[in-house]
């Protein structure tokens, strides 16, 4: 490999003169050429030979060895076609170097490979890292042997850009900054497009990233125009959850130490400013460096104007650029006219840029002459138009003029895209092929990088001056956006993860598409794609930027009765659920629509919509639409619309425990929303299966169905599908004995709605399940006081009843009887009303159990009832707390051998399950005698019930079940009527007619109705 190899050496720390001084006389000795740099203490050495460069660096550190500090010393060697770019290079590698260190790039260690030097078995591959000069990560190589990590950028948390070309000069500015930063939270860096701000923030920020533990992260607000996005923008940069307004993005930042570098905010100064405010208010430990063409003009803030580069700084930006693309030998006349290049355009990084790109087909002098030409058209005073933003905007003319027609007009057109584009965009919009992008790349006027394009945004700037008055670049601009999006819309059935890769990384041009739109005077693309798009804004918690799109689209033919204003109805009532679903009746209004154009597909889809709506109060009416819904889909052979009525009857069943019904559904269900990629509903389902097996005894496979409903969730970044996934599988992990990992689970959601005020579902509810099994009894009940109070929002619903067990339990174990009496009557009453089996069973169970003491045959009758609807409806894991109880009322009632039998059953299900004791279980009794399996148990305590167990035949047999079975057959109800008004397969209520005959000692329903009931 060509080129020259430089050794640069320096101490780690703070060393002094008279060590520095030793340094310079043990290089001094070394062969090489000396280059002289600013510090006279840091040497720096050239060598035409890698090896003699790596030979150098041996001897000096044995030479530093026998001197004091030595242990200190670091050496860094970088090959590179020139110098001065080699020299910048081995300073940011030499900064990766701990004490004792001599570390190598890759590109040096290759030079060596090439000649098999001797030096080659002796270097230790590092691995890939990142140095602080932003380009991409490169692989390290060390001559000595540390145990230290590098201090790479990667050791801190950032998401800073990567740069692909060199950051020259700003020595002073950089050193300035840093000072700046140390003593200032708000810091703008303010100029003229093409300026340099980027860079230099970009640069500064990488320098000091280890002084800020929490990240350092990076902002581009080029492509958003409406303030409300950047808290969005700031919160995907991070990887934080995203919620429409800032408040939530403000508390996951409260607490940190954290760098936000703003770059671009001009065109959203305002809306910028009030961001930076809140932030700044909310967040002191968060410092704020921005990038703008003016400052925000709030208090503290450090304002920096970014001044032109020096003209030696000048000159090297422009020979490095210039030598890139054209690599050619220096002349006296070729550097004149670089001098004079320079002076020209006054120092401005972009417009030496520009030029420079021209070095592949023009001399420096004809470049010169050039420029010449256009800043004669510049002289004049234009008021308002800074002199820098003149000469810049002559050097983006000059660009331009040079272009031939075919560039120009792509360039030109180029102007329309927002955040970027594709080749494929680029040829549909601007009929732009790729030999003419890529000659706008040499030219610095795109920027190519990852597969994807996007112009710089003064550039963008300026070619939109440019677009004739009679170009239809907008026009195509939104039919190339609607047809893309209408082309993946099949995949929101078969692939959601597959449209989200193919739409979501043109949100930013999406949403200029639907403006230009729904904005026309015929609004019918735009409310095509508005159509089209439904699903974008369920993604990264933008639901109310979306209900905005979609309700522009309804009202602009708020008359019409279409298939498309259909489409737009079940698009807004999806985006709603989460967001809105009672503010406008999208759902109901679209299946009567659905309805009129008799088209089963959407009417299926909005019943399940129309259906969520009833779900809280009543689920006999949600069940029939849904039911109604899958009868269509299935009429048709849609599973999509299938799928989505399906997962709302797996919560009521779910609900009323009729587990053997619901896991068909949840098996199908669950495989058809993963497949296609509807993770906010398969998080859903997936959640409802890991209930249903906690319920029926499977706890451990339980969690893993959390896991995965969760892994479903995440990717979307919505705060409530994310919230209600770790909520569940916090759940599980309490009631398998993880405790700290459940605590620690929930820790984020608790930071954030302490912090900042965030409504996370169900967070009442998990972290009072917490608190109850860590034996934190008080907060418990504070933990739902609020949900549960018989004045709140959900009183007339059945939530109450899903919460009320625990806080009773809470109460219990106060010592507070009478009051978890009152509020496990209040359980009971809900619990029939909605026909919640385990809630029934459960505050019966607690009923029992306060009973035991002064009650004892009331006892005996609840929890023996408890262990029934248990028992009945397969939830063995709810059949281990009734074992307990019922060994606590032996044991009350001096029949310790029972006692001793079912506790020790119910101690070994436990082991065996996996599951933990709950805290408020007092002692039980314990004996040597292998326990009993979970099924004898069950046997045994029924028989051993006594005069108070229930009898083998007569009414007094009946179980809550039959007795309802027997009420509906007498009222005259066929099979299949009982089973839908009870929720249970018509089989179930075959089986349960024959108990009732056997043990009424009957033939039929006739007999059945001719008796009377004592």
């Amino acid at each position: 490999m060509g080129g020259v190899t430089v050794l640069i050496a320096s101490y780690a720390g703070a060393a002094s003169a008279p060590a520095y001084a030793r340094l310079a006389g043990l290089a001094a000795a070394l062969p090489g050429e000396r280059l002289v740099r600013r510090d006279a203490g840091w040497p720096v050495l050239r060598y035409d030979d890698a090896a003699a460069a790596i030979a150098a660096a041996a001897t000096l550190r044995d030479a530093a060895s026998r001197v004091p500090a030595g242990e200190l010393l670091r050496i860094a060697l970088h090959t590179a076609p020139r110098a001065a770019p080699a020299v910048r290079h081995a300073e940011h590698l030499l900064a990766l170097a701990n004490p004792g260190q001599t570390l190598l790039t890759a590109t040096a260690t290759a030079a060596l490979q090439s000649a098999a030097d001797i030096w080659v078995g002796q270097l230790r591959d590092l691995g890939v890292h990142r140095l602080r000069d932003l380009g991409s990560p490169e692989r390290i190589f060390e001559l000595t042997s540390t145990t230290e990590p590098l201090r790479s950028l990667d050791r801190v948390p950032n998401n800073l850009p990567v740069m692909f070309t060199s950051f020259v000069g700003r020595e002073t500015q950089v050193a300035a900054l840093r000072t700046q930063l140390s003593g200032s939270r708000l810091v703008t860096l303010t100029g003229p497009g093409g300026s340099g701000k980027t860079r230099l923030a970009a640069q500064t920020a990488a320098e000091l990233a280890e002084r800020w533990p929490d990240g350092v992260w990076w902002v581009d607000l080029s492509a958003v125009t409406d303030s409300a996005q950047i808290p969005e923008a700031v919160a995907v940069a991070i990887g934080l959850l995203v919620e429409p307004g800032d408040r939530l993005l403000i508390g996951q930042l409260r607490g940190k130490r954290a760098l936000i570098c703003l770059d671009n905010c001009e065109q959203i100064i305002e809306g910028a400013a009030e961001f930076v405010r809140a932030l700044q208010t909310g967040c002191p430990e968060i410092t704020v460096l921005a990038t703008s063409r003016e400052p925000f003009a709030l208090p503290g803030e450090a304002i920096w104007p970014v001044p032109p580069l020096s003209p030696s700084e000048a000159e090297t930006l422009f020979h490095e650029r210039a030598a890139t693309n054209a690599p050619a030998p220096a002349s006296a006349a070729g550097d004149r006219a670089v001098r004079a290049i320079c002076a020209r355009l006054d120092g401005i990084p972009l417009a030496l840029e520009l030029a420079a790109a021209w070095a592949r087909t023009l001399t420096p002098e004809q470049i010169e002459a050039g420029l010449s030409d256009r800043f004669g058209l510049l002289t004049k005073n234009v008021r308002g138009v800074a002199a820098r933003q003149r000469t810049l905007a002559a050097s983006i003319d000059w660009s331009y003029d040079l272009l031939d027609d075919t560039e120009r007009q792509a360039f030109r057109r180029l102007s329309v895209f927002a955040g970027g584009f594709t080749l494929d965009a680029a040829s549909a919009v601007c009929e732009a092929e790729l030999d003419t992008l890529a000659r706008l790349v040499d030219k610095s006027l795109v920027i190519a990088e990852a597969g994807r394009y996007r112009v710089l945004e003064t550039i963008r700037e300026y070619a939109g001056t440019r677009v004739t008055t009679d170009d239809d670049v907008r026009d195509r601009h939104l039919d190339h956006y609607l047809q893309v999006a209408e082309a993946a819309e099949p995949l929101l059935d078969k692939d959601r993860d597959a449209w989200r890769a193919l739409v979501e990384p043109d949100r930013e041009n999406h949403r200029a598409a639907l403006e230009t739109g729904l904005s026309a005077a015929d609004p019918e693309r735009g409310r095509r794609l508005a159509a089209a798009l439904r699903w974008l804004w369920n993604l990264q918690a933008t639901g109310n930027e979306g209900i905005g799109y979609l309700r522009r689209a309804i009202d602009r033919a708020p008359d019409d009765r279409t298939l498309l204003q259909a489409r737009l109805l079940y698009g807004y009532a999806t985006v709603a659920d989460t967001v809105d679903p009672f503010g406008y009746d999208a759902a109901g209004r679209g299946l009567e629509l659905a309805t009129e154009l008799d088209d089963d597909r959407l009417r299926s889809l909005f019943l399940a919509l129309v259906a969520v709506g009833e779900f809280f109060t009543d689920f006999e009416k949600a069940w029939d639409l849904t039911a109604e819904g899958v009868r269509l889909a299935d009429g048709i052979g849609d599973d999509a619309a299938r799928n989505a009525n399906v997962a709302l009857q797996c919560v009521l069943l779910s609900l009323w425990d009729r587990h053997e019904d619901l896991r068909p559904l949840l098996d199908r269900a669950a495989d058809g929303l993963i497949s296609s990629g509807e993770r906010g509903i398969a998080s859903t389902v997936l959640t409802v299966w890991s209930e249903s097996l906690l319920s029926t005894g499977e706890p451990l496979k339980a969690v893993e169905l959390a896991e995965r409903a969760l892994a479903a969730a995440e990717p979307l970044a919505d705060f409530h599908r994310v919230g209600t996934a770790r909520g569940q599988l916090a759940t599980l992990l309490v009631r398998t004995g993880r405790l700290d990992e459940a605590r620690e689970l929930m820790r984020p959601l608790l930071d954030l709605a302490e912090s900042a005020g965030a409504v996370v579902p169900n967070l009442g509810q998990v972290m009072a399940l917490i608190s109850f099994w860590s034996g934190e009894y008080d907060a418990t009940v504070d933990w739902l006081a609020r949900e549960t109070a018989p004045d709140s929002p959900l009183a007339n619903t059945f939530v109450p009843a899903m919460l009320l067990p625990t806080v009773a339990a809470a109460e219990r174990a106060r010592g507070r009887h009478a009051e978890a009496t009152v509020l496990l009557e209040r359980t009971v009453e809900l619990a029939r009303r909605y026909n919640l089996p385990r809630i029934l069973a459960d505050a019966l169970d607690q009923l029992g159990r306060i009973a035991i003491t002064e009650h004892p045959d009331k006892a005996a009758d609840r929890l023996h009832n408890a262990l029934t609807i248990r028992v009945d409806h397969g939830l063995r894991t709810y059949v281990i707390d009734s074992l307990e109880s019922l060994a606590l009322l032996a044991a009350h009632t001096n029949r310790t051998p029972d006692a001793t039998r079912l506790s020790a059953a119910a101690t070994a299900a436990r082991a065996d399950l996996g599951l933990a004791t709950p805290p408020d279980l007092p002692p039980l009794t314990t004996s040597n005698d292998p326990p009993l399996p979970l099924d004898e148990a069950v046997a045994y305590a029924r028989r051993t019930r006594g005069a108070r167990g229930r009898p083998s035949s007569g009414w007094a047999s009946l179980t809550p079940t039959e007795e309802q079975v027997v009420a509906l057959a007498v009222e005259g109800l066929s099979n299949p009527e009982i089973a839908e008004r009870l929720f249970m397969s018509r089989g179930t209520v075959k089986t349960h007619l024959a108990h009732v005959y056997s043990k009424l000692n009957v033939s039929n329903r006739t007999e059945l109705a001719s008796i009377k009931r004592p």
